[in-house]
């Protein structure tokens, strides 16, 4: 399986944001910076992760982004199933006439569920707690 580009940036700003001092504000510029990707695709991403509450943004002049809520009560499973268009494959009969016999549907469907499962075992928090490196290549003050 693959997340789309919006997901994995979407999870790198989160990674960014929780590596951040408490209460401390980064502006999009400097999360796409980081990543080295477009500012338009990230304002995107930031405002649908705003809109779901995990990101809060602060308007004006000294404003910025910052988490929403608390790293820990950020569960990766969450996310991924909020941003991410999880359907597999078009199983619906206008595009696949096998649909009313086929199985694969249900193997697809399973395999999913894993995945997901595997993720809501992780916060955010489990991404960067007790991660030097990760501070390091994120220009970020080791705890």
């Amino acid at each position: 399986m693959q997340l789309t580009s919006f997901t994995d940036y979407g999870l790198r700003a989160l990674i960014y944001l929780a590596t951040l001092p408490q209460g401390e504000l980064a502006s999009i510029t400097k999360v796409t910076d980081v990543y080295g990707v477009s500012r338009n695709h990230m304002v995107k991403i930031i405002n649908k992760l705003g809109q779901l509450g995990y990101v809060e943004t602060v308007r004006g002049k000294n404003g910025g982004i910052r988490l929403g809520r608390p790293a820990d009560q950020i569960v990766i499973g969450d996310v991924v199933r909020a941003i991410e268009p999880l359907q597999i494959v078009n199983c619906s009969e206008a595009f696949c006439h096998i649909t009313p016999a086929c199985r694969l549907k249900g193997m697809l469907f399973s395999a999913r569920q894993a995945f997901l499962a595997e993720l809501d075992q992780h916060s955010l928090a489990s991404l960067i707690d007790d991660n030097p490196p990760l501070r390091v290549l994120l220009d970020q003050p080791i705890d």
